[in-house]
Order: structure tokens, then C-alpha cells, then sequence
């Protein structure tokens, strides 16, 4: 019988999704304040090499990659750019709980075509959790006040539904594979595709007052240390877990982008959120 974390078992976890949702709302005012989603995706993906180089020199060495395995990694790396870039530009681009929430369908996704591919099961409980999650998200996007850019909405589905490419070729390629190894040379070839497509579309755009430039440094801090928490989480509690616990990223956004950038969500919204968030719960218990 598994044994159950304790709180401080949680506490990498916690923090991963706390991390997240405070770099949502602090990418929110650097795009405000003029800097762009591919520069801040480049600028990332450079510090969490730099983060992840440290971390692999922690404990024991890695076991080395296969050419296969290294070549999926890298096929990876390229999706996990349009992966990060699209949340980052779905930010931009609407409010940050209907981005966020719009992202987190890539869950739900992921059990759904996985049990059309035959990877994994889902059954009529899994089923009907899925229905009420995008019931709940319908409500949100429909609910909202002011009309929402079509293409902040487009651009998180895309996002998702690279994420839900990446952990099903994870699954079915990677699995013997160190993840270390695997998350290293992917954020490698996600950093080169953004710096390269940067760099080809002359995209360079950095925040222009000391406000903005004090949320990018927010933005790099925070998302250092959501990715620190989350392997920690992974190797303290497992997977499934952690995917449990990171439900708390669309919380801390919502409540954050309502408390510091003024964004407002209806009533119907708000109970929308609720639904959705108690339905991916639900989803990736009964999975």
C-alpha cells in the first residue's frame, strides 16, 4: 500500500503551482509594458538551462540517452517551444484565467486521445468528468463580460494540444529513458528554435520602463523555481500527484490577476472556474 505525503511531501508541489501562477500575472504586465512572448519564451528557456545544468550535476549521474530516445527528445524540444510560446501569447493576448484554464484542457485531452490510441483507459467516469471540465470552461469563455480575442483562446488550445503530444510520446517512447537527460535536450532544441526564430523576425522586444523590467525579473525567478518544484515534486511524490497538486496553478492566477492586475470575472465565470478546476481533480482521480 502506497503511503500518503505528508505536508511537506506537498511542499515542492505547492510551490511549483504557486511559482506558475505568480510568473501568469507577472508575464501579463511585461507584455504590457511592451516586451514580447518569443523574447521572454528565449529568455527562459536560456535560464532554465542554466538552472537544469546545475540540477543535473546533483545525485547520480544520468543514464545516457540512445540516438532514438535523444532524437525524440529533441522532436520534443521543437513542440515544447510552440508549447510554451503559445501560453505565453495567450496571456498577452486575454485575461489570465481564461488563458490558463483554456491551457489546462491538455489533461483532459491527453486521457481522452490516449484511450482512443489504446495507451491508457478511460472509463465512464473519466468520461463524464471531461464533459463537466469543458461544460465548466464553455461557461467561462461564454460568460465573459467583454468580448475575448479569438485568437489568445486559439493559441492556448494550440499550447495544449502540444502538451498532450509531448506526454503521450513521452509515455510511449520515453519511458526507460532518464528525464533529466530527456527535459535537457529538449529545453536545448526548444531554446535554439525560439533564439532562431527571435533572431529571423528581428524580435527582440524587452520591457521599457522599470516597472516592466522588474516583472521580467519576476517572471525569470518565478519560473525557475516552479521548474526546480516541479522535478522536485515528481521525484518526492510521483507524477500523479504532482498533475493533482499543479491544479492549483489556475487558482493562484485567477486570484492573482484579480488582485494585481484589476481583471474582473462575472459571477457565471467564477462558477465556471470552480467547475472546471473540481472536474480536472475529479478527471485525474478516477483516471
Amino acid at each position: 500500500m502506497t503511503e500518503r505525503p505528508g505536508i511537506a511531501d506537498l511542499g515542492p508541489g505547492i510551490t511549483a503551482a504557486v511559482s506558475f501562477g505568480c510568473s501568469d500575472v507577472l508575464g501579463k504586465i511585461v507584455f504590457g509594458d511592451g516586451a514580447a512572448p518569443l523574447t521572454v519564451s528565449a529568455v527562459r528557456g536560456l535560464l532554465g538551462l542554466a538552472m537544469l545544468a546545475g540540477w543535473l550535476r546533483v545525485g547520480l549521474p544520468p543514464r545516457a540517452h540512445d540516438r532514438r530516445q535523444l532524437m525524440v527528445s529533441v522532436g520534443l524540444g521543437v513542440l515544447y517551444a510552440a508549447n510554451i510560446y503559445g501560453v505565453l501569447k495567450a496571456i498577452q493576448l486575454v485575461p489570465v484565467p481564461i488563458a490558463i484554464l483554456s491551457y489546462f484542457v491538455y489533461p483532459l485531452l491527453t486521457g481522452i486521445v490516449g484511450a482512443a490510441l489504446g495507451i491508457e483507459r478511460l472509463g465512464a467516469a473519466g468520461a463524464a468528468a471531461a464533459l463537466v471540465a469543458f461544460a465548466g470552461l464553455a461557461l467561462m469563455i461564454g460568460a465573459a463580460p467583454a468580448g475575448l480575442a479569438p485568437l489568445g483562446i486559439a493559441v492556448a488550445f494550440g499550447a495544449a494540444l502540444c502538451r498532450v503530444v509531448m506526454l503521450l510520446v513521452t509515455r510511449a517512447r520515453l519511458m526507460g529513458a532518464d528525464p533529466r537527460l530527456t527535459s535537457w535536450y529538449s529545453l536545448i532544441a526548444s531554446t535554439l528554435v525560439l533564439l532562431a526564430v527571435a533572431a529571423a523576425t528581428d524580435t527582440w522586444q524587452l520591457p521599457r520602463h522599470p516597472i516592466g523590467w522588474a516583472a521580467f525579473l519576476g517572471v525569470a525567478v518565478a519560473s525557475t523555481v516552479s521548474t526546480l518544484g516541479l522535478f522536485a515534486s515528481t521525484a518526492r511524490i510521483g507524477a500523479f500527484r504532482t498533475a493533482l497538486v499543479m491544479n492549483l496553478e489556475p487558482v493562484v492566477s485567477t486570484i492573482l490577476s484579480i488582485a494585481v492586475l484589476g481583471e474582473t470575472i462575472s459571477g457565471l465565470q467564477a462558477v465556471g472556474a470552480a467547475i472546471m478546476v473540481a472536474a480536472l481533480v475529479a478527471f485525474q482521480l478516477v483516471r
